[in-house]
């Protein structure tokens, strides 16, 4: 299948976790054989139109990030690709409408993504969701948010975040702890929650490991220190995913806390590695969407619950891994990319490019 995703900054851009995504699935498409262009800005410090990078063809549209331009060229673009899916993200909402175009002219379906809360505001991101063939987001809180800007539920598809397994079972486990967090150290962290309910168990003989750096950091460093529990929680700021695995799979239990999370990617990692699921819910959060039918959890509302859980957490089974979770594994999740692709285009593929001139 020939799949054309329209990404104008990409991660080598900015690191931002939509982008991540859909290049995450650019990739696993192209490792399945699929032919995969990626239209974006400009990232290489040469004249050449594009790049490949582990089957994956970058093409630059524009050397900076320039919207209007991007969208100016991106129909035409398109035209000489003839992908059998255009497959953007749904933001900004000019570059969407090109997209639109670009999927009409060569008579392919427009999936749209959207992986945030943060939209849509005005008439041209109305139009943008009008304009998606299909949008996919990564949990229902995401897809209430669309909804509330136009989409129906038979527009929009919930394909969740993907975790690779092999990195889960190839990594080995540090020294033993009880609790786990994982999480930015922002405004939105949360994790007084957390430690205030390590604090009303200070008589038992826990230990917690806190994953993630930020600006509060220093903040909730002290506050542990007033709680009196800064000898048993240990701050290893934001190490890389191997580091975190070994974390994870030391850990009896993995709380989340956080006030807003569009898809709890650090609890998929973590229960997957074996962890008891501890989830404090918040309406701007989809983490307990995820823990929803798994027996090793527990959803919280309040401090004292959330220690009630954590005390309770001790009482189940330790593991390393928990293939319960293997629905959320790369393979797996790509096929439902696939699959959506194939109802959206009765299994029909394009042939050859087409010429299209630039005028």
């Amino acid at each position: 299948m020939r799949v054309a995703f329209v990404l104008p900054e990409t991660t080598r851009h900015r690191d931002r976790p939509g982008a991540a995504r859909l290049e995450r699935v650019a990739g696993l498409l192209a490792d399945r054989g699929h032919d995969v262009t990626v239209f974006c800005a400009q990232w290489w410090n040469d004249y050449s139109a594009e790049r490949v990078v582990d089957g994956v063809r970058y093409r630059g549209l524009t050397v900076g990030a320039a919207t209007a331009s991007f969208a100016s060229r991106l129909p035409v673009a398109l035209a000489r690709v003839r992908p059998d899916v255009v497959h953007a993200r749904l933001l900004p909402a000019r570059v969407t409408l090109a997209a639109a175009a670009g999927s009409t002219l060569v008579r392919a379906p427009l999936v749209a993504e959207q992986f945030g809360t943060d939209l849509i505001e005005g008439r041209l991101g109305r139009a943008a969701v009008r304009a998606a063939d299909r949008i996919v987001v990564p949990s229902e809180l995401v897809r209430t948010a669309v909804r509330e800007h136009g989409a129906s539920e038979t527009d929009t598809t919930v394909i969740p975040e993907s975790i690779a397994y092999p990195e889960i079972e190839a990594t080995d486990p540090e020294p033993e702890i009880d609790v786990a967090y994982a999480h930015r150290l922002d405004e939105t962290a949360n994790l007084e929650s957390l430690l205030l309910a390590l604090a009303e168990l200070r008589t038992l003989g826990w230990t917690a490991t806190i994953v993630g750096d930020g600006p509060q950091r220093a903040a909730y460093e002290r506050q542990a220190e007033k709680l009196r529990i800064d000898d048993r929680v240990r701050f290893v700021g934001a190490p890389d995913r191997r580091r975190r695995l070994a974390v994870y799979r030391s850990a009896h239990a993995f709380v989340q806390t956080a006030t807003r999370s569009v898809f709890p990617t650090e609890l998929l990692w973590a229960l997957a590695a074996g962890c008891v699921g501890i989830v404090e819910y918040h309406a701007e959060s989809s983490a307990h969407e995820l823990i929803e039918s798994y027996d090793r959890s527990f959803r919280v509302t309040d401090t004292a619950a959330m220690a009630a859980a954590i005390e309770s957490a001790g009482e189940l089974e330790r593991r390393t891994v928990d293939d319960r979770w293997r629905a959320f594994g790369h393979e797996r999740v790509i096929e439902q990319y696939t699959d959506l692709y194939e109802a959206l285009t009765g299994g029909e593929r394009s042939r050859e490019p087409i010429a299209v001139g630039d005028g």
